[in-house]
């Protein structure tokens, strides 16, 4: 009888462990799902938001600037106000920042427009940040699966946000104050879900443990490896979301097209971004997949600069998708792949995306200068040439069998 009542018991135990295992795997990927939709929300709504408010090109393109701008910013601090309060608190508190931004976007002030779009990026950064580290933590033995996730769900919903912000402005008689703000229900569902985690919230790694890291990481050359990887290829997917289809629309493709080319890019790197850390997760050395994957994005450039034909535009775009989706996602799986421990992970992300978003805040604007200067969209994707290149360097020794602190251990 005592045995049967352990194992009754054990039984117990091991169901509720699975089920809170899958209750965080859902509330990862809800919050995932909230670190992009907000922000790719706004461009198809640029001129609407524009006619209605006055506002001119520079300070409509703070729209989206702003946010990146929090990320450059913030993403440092996420991992010491994590170490305080604990992650899962942080992560709860950055849904709810994000929510009230959200709402806050949508009221009928200029003032507030910013100042939603400001506190929602805040709250993106702290995202961006800690998922890393808590999959380093929770989902050690899953780190490929739970980033392919993670990635996966991310661009999903970007996608989506960018796909129906218009239809749901003008089909559904909401505006574009509406459209903006009913991704407030995504956000609010995934406080919900991750409500149970306050209760089972884990002890974080001290504080003498964590600002060591953090010296180190600064003087590794590892890290600054994963850290350029990751800010070159943001800023050349930042560059591309921002001037495609302008690219496209100058070179002969209708507006139409060309903003349905942009559409294709994504929906291509979607596979990728779920497919690369997968199999990042089985091998020692990523040195091959970021190979491939930087290689087919630059290869989608060198098409963009040597031809100009719209007819075989669509190939290099493909190709530009791929590789995108492969480089961002194999840049969030370096942060746990390249550490050895959570908070390691999490002062490795904030390193990594302070910089890299803050590159990608840049490249937007310098390109929009580059081809107001030169009158042609030649010397633009030039640059993006060179920086994809360069990413593909970085990438190859960000790649490698080793982890910061240990990197010369392992050659």
């Amino acid at each position: 009888m005592r045995t049967n009542t352990s194992s009754s018991l054990h039984s117990h135990s091991a169901g509720a462990a699975r089920s809170g295992s899958l209750l965080l795997m859902l509330g990862v990927v809800l919050v995932a799902s909230n670190l992009r939709a907000s922000i790719t929300v706004v461009g198809p709504l640029i001129s609407s938001i524009r006619t209605d408010t006055g506002l001119s090109n520079v300070l409509a393109s703070l729209l989206t600037a702003l946010p990146l701008l929090a990320f450059a910013l913030l993403s440092p601090l996420a991992p010491v106000i994590a170490r305080r309060i604990g992650t899962e608190k942080t992560l709860f508190a950055s849904l709810v920042a994000l929510t009230l931004g959200i709402i806050l976007r949508s009221v009928p002030s200029v003032a507030t427009l910013f100042a939603g779009t400001a506190i929602l990026g805040a709250g993106i950064a702290v995202g961006n940040v800690l998922l890393p580290s808590l999959i380093k933590r929770d989902f050690a033995g899953k780190v490929g699966l739970m980033t392919g996730l993670y990635s996966m769900s991310m661009s999903t919903w970007a996608a989506l946000a960018s796909g129906i912000s218009v239809p749901l402005a003008t089909g559904l008689g909401i505006g574009w104050r509406g459209s903006l703000g009913c991704w407030a229900i995504l956000s609010a569902v995934g406080i919900i879900v991750w409500l149970p985690q306050l209760r089972s919230a884990k002890q974080s790694s001290s504080s003498t443990n964590t600002q060591t890291a953090s010296v180190s990481l600064w003087r590794s050359s590892l890290a600054w490896q994963v850290t350029l990887f990751m800010g070159l290829q943001s800023l050349a997917f930042y560059v591309t979301i921002a001037w495609l289809p302008a690219i496209l629309h100058d070179r002969g493709m209708s507006a139409t097209t060309a903003g349905w080319m942009l559409s294709l890019m994504q929906a291509v790197s979607l596979p990728a971004s779920f497919i690369m850390p997968l199999l990042a997760g089985r091998r020692a050395s990523q040195r091959g997949l970021v190979a491939f994957s930087a290689t087919s994005a630059l290869l989608g450039y060198v098409g963009l600069l040597l031809t100009s034909s719209p007819s075989i535009a669509p190939l290099w775009i493909v190709l530009i998708g791929i590789g995108q989706g492969g480089s961002i996602s194999l840049a969030l799986a370096f942060f746990a792949l390249r550490t050895t421990s959570p908070s390691q992970a999490a002062v490795l992300s904030g390193m990594a995306q302070s910089l890299g978003y803050l590159l990608a805040a840049i490249g937007p604007i310098l390109i929009g200068w580059l081809h107001d200067l030169t009158g042609a969209w030649i010397a633009p994707i030039l640059v993006l040439v060179v920086v994809t290149a360069l990413y593909l360097i970085f990438g190859v020794g960000a790649g490698r069998n080793a982890h910061v602190g240990a990197a010369s251990k392992h050659k």
